[in-house]
């Protein structure tokens, strides 16, 4: 079973309503299958529903956070952990380390870069495990559509567009992780 899940997402606070009930939708899901979420520990946009809604259901979020956004007043109160870094590389680094799948929802250059990353030492052999993006209102679209071009013209080779799952709903995610801790067995 996949229990450890890294998860992307917005700090931004003025997004519309449709990703925040996403993200409510998945954290609640998460937490009722007792499962423990990894996330940037901010107490602000998407990283805040998420931890607050995988908290009221049950289950636990360790927050990894470097010490110039603690001291910015940015970390969630109520995190089950805190890890503080130095540096957001190290704080990268270790979210990954403690997780056997990622997520990523919709967010901005951050998430972006942290998607980027993950499924970039996907392909190098670096991290193992599952990527999933939830692409909530079909946000992802165009990067997708991206990916494909980067394919066809062949700066990507074919296989590594499989390095990641698209689900479009939470409950997508969902039975997409449960597939792959199938395929673990």
């Amino acid at each position: 079973m996949i229990r450890n899940i890294t998860v992307y997402c917005a700090s931004s606070r003025m997004i519309e309503p449709i990703y925040t009930h996403d993200a409510e939708k998945l954290g609640k899901m998460l937490g009722q299958r007792n499962m423990h979420v990894i996330n940037g520990a901010g107490n602000i946009g998407l990283m805040c529903v998420i931890t607050d809604a995988v908290l009221a259901a049950g289950g636990t979020v360790t927050g990894v956070i470097p010490r110039f956004m603690v001291d910015r007043g940015l970390c969630h109160a109520n995190l089950t952990s805190v890890l503080q870094t130095q540096t957001m590389h190290e704080r990268k680094k270790i979210m990954a380390d403690l997780s056997e799948a990622a997520i990523a929802l919709p967010g901005g250059y951050g998430t972006m870069e942290e998607l980027l990353e993950i499924i970039t030492w996907r392909q190098l052999g670096i991290y193992h495990h599952p990527i999933i993006l939830l692409n909530t209102n079909h946000f992802y679209d165009p990067l997708l559509h991206m990916f494909a071009c980067a394919v066809s013209e062949k700066f990507v080779r074919t296989e590594h567009a499989l390095l990641w799952h698209v689900a479009q709903t939470p409950e997508e995610v969902m039975e997409l992780l449960l597939l792959q801790a199938d395929k673990r067995k």
